[in-house]
């Protein structure tokens, strides 16, 4: 079977499908490194070896930076982007002289953890859902708080599991990165559901919704609110969206009852990955709307969870395209057959 170039309807990017290669979840191998051993600061008792919390959920009585905490959020001790610069530096990229050769700013924002748990040993796939509804409560919470900052433009969510996805500890934990310049891949999911949303009327990620529950052949699992798939264009093996039904450009703007669905599907679908592979390693990234300007009419907020089954290498880099030795056709097969029995609709 030939391989197949498919386009990225939101991005434009182009992904060989490699058919040929198509592997099952038990044909990867997936290598585990050595988990560093020492006190964990994301667990109980250790609360003194991070910064002052900003948030915690889940306390009786109000003692910060105490035990009895549920979910807890922090700034980041080692940050990537800092509020700590020179005021009298203009931060505003859009302010700059384009025409120079060499371009700068100081790397202005919020860099916070998301701790998800006391318990050092939880994952997404086994928390509860009451501490899964934690979790994003303080996420959205943190949006909400965040975006009333002028000085930064874009707040980027995500977790990293595992050594290969970049965990640089095993405390199960997210983190909030705000940035001041709105990032290209957002930026060039905004300009393509722009410019649909002006040939067709319609939003590209609700047509891609309906399309997926027309073919039904790469969706994992439907809620009530949200629908999982292997997106068309699947740029790594086994890639899977999380796309709502109901059309939201921000995350922040998510309901209870959204929030709630958002949890149990997140339980389920990481919790199935759990299942069909040995503690794969991956990364979720939420994609929302930048905060400045009004994406409301087109744009469409979503998760990707991506996991580090394949190694990105010269062509990868050399290229821009992408090759996934699994057909995402056959990777939603995979995951529907992996999905505990009782979790079926």
């Amino acid at each position: 079977m030939i391989s197949e170039l498919r386009r990225d309807p939101t991005s434009g990017a182009w992904v060989a499908i490699a058919s040929a290669r198509s592997t099952r979840p038990s044909d990867f191998r997936i290598i585990h490194g050595e988990q560093k051993k020492g006190t964990c600061p994301f667990c109980y008792g250790s609360e003194h070896m991070t910064p002052p919390e900003i948030l915690a959920l889940g306390r009786e009585v109000e003692a910060p930076n105490a035990e009895g905490w549920q979910v807890r959020v922090v700034p980041n001790k080692f940050p990537a982007f800092s509020l700590d610069y020179d005021d009298s530096i203009d931060v505003d990229p859009d302010a700059l002289e384009q025409d120079r050769l060499y371009v700068s700013i100081p790397a202005v924002g919020i860099h916070e953890v998301v701790v998800e748990a006391p318990e050092h040993d939880s994952t997404f796939g086994t928390h509860s859902q009451s501490r899964m509804e934690d979790i994003l409560t303080a996420i959205v919470m943190r949006f909400r708080a965040l975006r009333q900052d002028n000085r930064v433009k874009y707040l980027q969510a995500f977790k990293n599991w595992g050594r290969a996805g970049g965990a640089s500890l095993s405390h199960t934990h997210c983190q909030l990165i705000a940035v001041p310049i709105v990032p290209e891949i957002i930026q060039t999911e905004v300009d393509h559901a722009g410019q649909y949303k002006d040939r067709t009327g319609r939003c590209l990620y609700c047509d891609i919704n309906e399309g997926e529950i027309e073919a039904r052949e790469r969706i994992i699992q439907e809620s009530d609110h949200f629908l999982t798939f292997c997106p068309y264009a699947s740029k790594f093996p086994y890639e899977t969206w999380i796309v709502p039904k109901q059309h939201k450009a921000s995350f922040e703007d998510i309901s209870k009852d959204e929030l709630s669905d958002l949890a149990r599907t997140l339980r389920l679908i990481v919790g199935t990955f759990e299942l069909a592979f040995d503690d794969v390693p991956y990364n979720i990234v939420w994609h929302t709307a930048p905060w400045n300007g009004d994406f409301s009419a087109y744009y469409h907020w979503h998760l990707e969870l991506l996991p580090r089954l394949a190694t990105i290498a010269g062509f990868e880099l050399g290229t821009g395209y992408y090759i996934n030795p699994t057909a995402p056709e056959v990777a939603a097969d995979a995951l529907r057959e992996s999905i505990p029995e009782e979790s079926k609709n």
